[in-house]
């Protein structure tokens, strides 16, 4: 097959772009208006975007993908090179380093998680959200605090938890800590949600 026998027009690649677009969205459970404070979109021009009335440029596709944790070339259906590697792109939100390790919409998600030394974390409070987490130390040692208890693990340690119990993870001493982490929509959205100003 010739070069130009495989490539596909631009028309061809955005028009798929809305009900890609959908799709990360209802796989993460999240509303349009939830999407909009993420993205800083209009739900209006997010709904139009889903149903294909309006045509997506660059501007609206990047924080998209920052929103879903997909790369940009997922958004646009650009056409599989038959590479099977995952391309890491980290993501940063409230002081943690985010690295994705699966980038299927859905399911159970795969990150390596780096928390910052410990007093450089942006907060402490607990949180809760629907789900459970699960989470091995690759580097370093965490503080986990889970309801009224407190635990410090070190270097392959692991825990499980339900997440909606409260919860708190950092760093628990002056170096980052490093996790592989696995949790669902609930938690992904719950850990790369936008820092609030």
């Amino acid at each position: 097959m010739d070069r130009d026998s495989m490539e596909i027009p631009a028309g061809d690649v955005l028009a798929g772009v809305g009900p890609h677009l959908r799709a990360l969205r209802r796989a993460r459970s999240a509303t349009l208006a939830t999407l909009a404070d993420e993205t800083g979109l209009t739900a209006s021009t997010l709904s139009r975007l889903e149903n294909g009335k309006l045509r997506p440029t660059l501007e609206q596709l990047l924080p998209l993908a920052r929103a879903h944790g997909v790369p940009l070339d997922d958004l646009v259906a650009a056409p599989p090179t038959g590479d099977p590697r995952i391309h890491l792109r980290p993501v940063r939100r409230s002081g943690l380093v985010m690295v994705p390790l699966t980038r299927r919409a859905g399911g159970i998600q795969a990150y390596k998680v780096i928390y910052p030394p410990a007093g450089r974390a942006s907060t402490r409070n607990l949180q809760t959200h629907d789900g459970y987490e699960w989470f091995y130390i690759l580097n370093g040692h965490v503080r986990f605090v889970l309801g009224e208890q407190e635990f410090r693990l070190g270097v392959g340690e692991a825990a499980e938890f339900d997440t909606r119990t409260p919860h708190w993870i950092g760093s628990a001493d002056s170096q980052p800590a490093e996790l592989l982490a696995l949790f669902g929509a609930q938690g992904e959205r719950a850990h790369l949600a936008p820092s609030k100003p």
